[in-house]
C-alpha cells in the first residue's frame, strides 16, 4: 500500500472509539438521568473493542462470525447509548461529541454487518 493512502485498521479503530467514549464521558459534567447510559456506553464501547480482538484470534470461522456479529450488536447498543445521553444533553459541546461518537458507533455496526453478512 502507498504511503499515501489512508490504512484502515478497525483493530486500532475499535480501540479509538472506546477510547474516546472515555475521554468525552471524563470531558464533560453530566446530568443525574445520564449516569446510568454513561456505565452502559462504557461497557459497550469497550466491548466493541474487545471482541474484535477476540475475533482476529478466533479458532474458527464460525467464533469469527460469532464475535463479529457480537461487533455490530454492541456498537448498535452503544449508538443507543449515546444518542440517550445526546437527547438528555443541554450543553451545545457535549452534543457535538456525542454526535461524533454516534456517528462512528453507526459506521462501524454497518461495517460489522457487512463483515458478518460475508462471513457467512
Amino acid at each position: 500500500m502507498p504511503e499515501d493512502e489512508p490504512r484502515y485498521d478497525l483493530e486500532e479503530r475499535t480501540f479509538r472509539f472506546a477510547l474516546e467514549v472515555r475521554f468525552c464521558v471524563g470531558r464533560h459534567r453530566w446530568n443525574r438521568e445520564q449516569w446510568t447510559d454513561i456505565d452502559q456506553v462504557l461497557r459497550s464501547s469497550g466491548s466493541v473493542a474487545s471482541n474484535y480482538t477476540e475475533a482476529n484470534n478466533a479458532i474458527s470461522k464460525a467464533d469469527f462470525r460469532h464475535r463479529i456479529g457480537i461487533c455490530k450488536k454492541e456498537s448498535g447498543e452503544s449508538k443507543l447509548w449515546l444518542g440517550l445521553l445526546g437527547a438528555t444533553s443541554r450543553d451545545d459541546g457535549q452534543k457535538s461529541d456525542l454526535r461524533t461518537l454516534f456517528k462512528e458507533a453507526d459506521e462501524l455496526t454497518r461495517i460489522f454487518a457487512t463483515i458478518h453478512k460475508s462471513a457467512s
